[in-house]
C-alpha cells in the first residue's frame, strides 16, 4: 500500500481509507502507537494489541478505517466486526447488561477501537472515521466501550445516538471504570 501526498499539504487534511486484511500488517504498528498515545497506556501494550487486532481480522464482517493526513501519515482508525457469543468482550458485556440489553447484542457490530491521534483530536476526524466504518453496515445495532469521562469521545457518542449498556464496568486488565453504549444503525445525525 502506497501512501502518497503533496508535500505541502496542511496537516488537518485527511482522507479515511479502508485498509483491508492484506495491508492490515503494514499499518498495525502505527495504528497502536495512536492507540497507546489516547489511552494512556504504556507503549508495550501497543504491541500485545496489535496481535489482537490481527485475530480480529478473521473475525465475521470485519472492517478497519484510517485517517490518513496529507503528509501520508496515519492520524486515526477505527475497525470492528460481527459481536457474537464465544468473543471475550461480548460475552463479558453480556453479563454486564442483563437481560434486559441482550438484545443490543443480537445482530451487532461491535466497535472495537476508535482511536484519533491527540495532536489530530477535536477537528471531526473521529466521527468521519466512524462514519466510514458504519456505513451500509448489514448489523442492526453498533455496540462498544470506552473509559468513563466528560470528554470528546462520550460528546462524539451521546451526538451519535448511542445509549447507556451498562455503566461503570470493569474489564479485566483494566482498573478504570467503562462505559458500555449501543446505537441503532445507521448512525444518528447527518450522513
Amino acid at each position: 500500500m502506497t501512501r502518497q501526498a503533496p508535500e505541502s499539504a496542511p496537516e488537518f487534511d485527511y482522507v479515511v481509507v479502508d485498509i483491508g486484511h492484506e495491508h492490515l500488517p503494514a499499518v498495525v504498528s502505527e495504528a497502536m502507537a495512536i492507540y497507546v498515545a489516547a489511552m494512556g497506556y504504556q507503549p508495550g501494550v501497543g504491541k500485545q494489541r496489535a496481535a489482537h487486532v490481527l485475530r480480529h481480522s478473521e473475525f465475521a464482517e470485519f472492517r478497519f478505517r484510517a485517517a490518513i493526513n496529507g503528509h501520508g501519515r496515519l492520524i486515526g482508525f477505527a475497525y470492528g466486526y460481527t459481536s457474537v457469543p464465544g468473543q471475550w468482550w461480548h460475552d463479558l458485556v453480556r453479563k454486564a447488561v442483563g437481560r434486559s440489553g441482550t438484545s443490543w447484542l443480537e445482530h451487532a457490530f461491535e466497535l472495537s477501537e476508535l482511536h484519533v491521534s491527540p495532536a489530530s483530536q477535536g477537528q471531526g476526524t473521529g466521527e468521519q472515521i466512524l462514519r466510514s466504518l458504519a456505513a451500509d453496515l448489514p448489523h442492526r445495532t453498533m455496540v462498544l466501550s470506552t473509559p468513563e469521562g466528560d470528554n470528546r469521545a462520550w460528546r462524539l457518542y451521546r451526538r451519535l445516538g448511542f445509549v447507556d449498556l451498562a455503566r461503570n464496568h470493569l474489564f479485566p486488565g483494566d482498573h478504570r471504570p467503562f462505559g458500555v453504549l449501543g446505537a441503532e444503525l445507521p448512525l444518528a445525525g447527518r450522513d
